[in-house]
C-alpha cells in the first residue's frame, strides 16, 4: 500500500510545486499507515532526497552565475587572490529563490486607483535620491567555494576550450591498491560490515533461527566478509610550465598583473589536464635567473633586455632536467617586445628551432602593451614561425584582452 500511495502521488506530479505537494501528501500516507519509527524513517529519507535535489540545483544556479561573470572575474583578477589548495573563493551577487509574497502597502496593484500618466508607479514624490545615512542592512555579496577543477570546467565551456591531445609520452606509472572485489579471508580492518551483516541475515532466515519479532542478527566466522585489492599501474602524464618574464625597466606593474592573472587561468586549465603538474620561473633583464612565484611577479629591474639569455636557462633546464620523452612541455614567455639588438632575436630564434620547440607541446609568446616597449619582438617571431604550428603569439594591450589571449594559447588543444 506505501508504494502504491507513492506512484499514485508522483504520477500525478507535473510542476515542482506539484511534486513538493504530492510529495508532502505520500508522507502524511506513510505515517498513518505505518508504525512511529518506520514513519520517522521513511519521512528521514524524503527529506536526505529533498536535501540533494536543492543542493544540485543550487550547484547548478551558482555554476551559472560564475560563468555568467567569468570574464569579469578573469580581466579583474578578482579570483587569483582566493585560491586554496583545491579550490576558490568567488564572490556572486546574492542568491534568491523566487516565491510570491504579500505587498508592503495595502493599497492595490499596479493599474489601480487614481493617477495621471507620468505619475511615479507605487512611490511618493521625492523617493530615492539623495539622503542621510540609513539604519537598515544593504545587499550583501555572498561567497561561494567551488573547487579549481569545477572553474577550469566553467573555462573550458565559456571559452569553447578542446581537451589537450594525449601526445604519448608518459613513461612513468604510479602503482596504487584499488579494492575490486570480496573475499572470505582477511584481516579485520578490511572487514566488509554489510556484506557480513547480509551473509548473516540470509543464513539465519534460512535455518528459521531469525525472529522478526527480536531481529538479532549475529555473524558466525563463516558469514565474515572482506574486501580484496588488486595493485595497478596507471601511467602518469606529467607537465611543466615555464614562464619566462621580462623585468626590465620598461616592464610595470601593470604589465606584471596582467601576466599573474593569465598564468592563474593558464596554471588552473593544464591542472585540470595533466595529474602530474610542476611550475617554473624565470626572469631576465640583460641576465636571466630562476626564481620562486612570488619573486617572478613582484621583481622589478632597470638594466637592459636580452631575451636570448632567458631562452639559453630554458633549454639547459628542459635538457637537464625534463626529458621530452617523459614530459609535456610547455614554455611561457611575457615581454614587452623589446630586445637588445638583432643579433640577440636571431639568437633566440636559433635557440628555438634547435632545442626548446624540438622538446615543447607549444611555446607561446605573450606581449603586453607597455608605453617604453617598441613591440618588435613579436614581429620577429611571427617572421621566423609563420608556418610553425608549435608557435602561438597573442598580443595583451590591457586587462580586457586576457580572455582572447587565453583562448589564442589555450585554443589548440595541444
Amino acid at each position: 500500500m506505501r508504494q502504491a500511495a507513492f506512484a499514485r502521488a508522483h504520477s500525478t506530479a507535473r510542476s515542482p510545486f506539484d511534486q513538493r505537494f504530492t510529495a508532502l501528501l505520500a508522507v502524511r500516507v506513510v505515517c498513518a499507515q505505518t508504525s512511529g519509527a518506520t514513519a520517522q524513517a521513511h519521512l528521514l529519507s524524503l527529506l536526505a532526497v529533498k536535501i540533494d535535489q536543492d543542493h544540485g540545483r543550487f550547484r547548478q544556479i551558482v555554476r551559472g552565475k560564475v560563468r555568467e561573470n567569468l570574464r569579469r572575474y578573469i580581466s579583474t583578477g578578482e579570483l587569483v587572490g582566493r585560491k586554496g589548495k583545491d579550490r576558490v573563493s568567488i564572490p556572486i551577487p546574492q542568491i534568491d529563490i523566487p516565491r510570491f509574497r504579500f505587498g508592503d502597502k495595502q493599497k492595490g496593484g499596479v493599474g489601480q486607483g487614481d493617477g495621471e500618466a507620468g505619475d511615479p508607479v507605487s512611490g511618493e514624490e521625492g523617493e530615492g535620491g539623495q539622503g542621510k545615512a540609513g539604519k537598515d542592512q544593504g545587499d550583501h555579496t555572498l561567497e561561494v567555494d567551488v573547487t579549481l577543477d569545477e572553474l577550469a570546467d566553467i573555462l573550458g565551456e565559456e571559452l569553447q576550450l578542446p581537451n589537450i591531445e594525449d601526445k604519448g609520452k608518459s613513461k612513468i606509472s604510479n602503482a596504487h591498491d584499488k579494492y575490486s572485489g570480496i573475499r572470505r579471508v582477511g584481516p579485520e580492518s578490511l572487514r566488509h560490515f554489510k556484506r557480513t551483516y547480509r551473509e548473516a541475515l540470509k543464513r539465519m532466515i534460512a535455518s528459521g533461527t531469525f525472529k522478526p519479532n527480536n531481529p538479532v542478527v549475529v555473524p558466525v566466522p563463516d558469514d565474515k566478509r572482506y574486501r580484496s585489492w588488486k595493485t595497478i599501474n596507471e601511467p602518469i602524464a606529467n607537465a611543466v610550465i615555464i614562464y619566462m618574464m621580462d623585468v626590465s625597466g620598461s616592464m610595470g606593474d601593470e604589465q606584471k598583473e596582467i601576466v599573474r592573472i593569465e598564468s592563474f587561468w593558464i596554471d588552473m586549465w593544464l591542472s585540470k589536464q595533466y595529474k602530474g603538474i610542476e611550475s617554473r620561473f624565470i626572469i631576465h633583464d640583460a641576465v636571466a635567473r630562476e626564481v620562486d612565484r612570488e619573486t617572478f611577479f613582484h621583481t622589478r629591474e632597470s638594466g637592459g633586455t636580452m631575451i636570448s639569455s632567458a631562452y639559453k636557462l630554458c633549454a639547459q633546464m628542459i635538457r637537464d632536467e625534463y626529458p621530452p620523452s617523459e614530459w609535456n612541455i610547455y614554455p611561457f614567455h611575457f615581454s614587452d617586445g623589446d630586445n637588445w639588438s638583432m643579433d640577440d632575436t636571431l639568437a633566440c630564434v636559433e635557440l628555438m628551432k634547435r632545442e626548446i620547440l624540438p622538446a615543447s607541446n607549444l611555446f607561446s609568446y605573450g606581449q603586453v602593451e607597455s608605453p617604453y616597449g617598441s613591440g618588435q619582438f613579436i614581429k620577429d617571431l611571427r617572421e621566423h614561425f609563420k608556418a610553425d604550428e608549435r608557435v602561438v603569439v597573442s598580443e595583451i594591450r590591457d586587462k580586457d584582452a586576457i580572455v582572447g589571449s587565453i583562448k589564442e594559447f589555450l585554443g589548440r588543444g595541444k
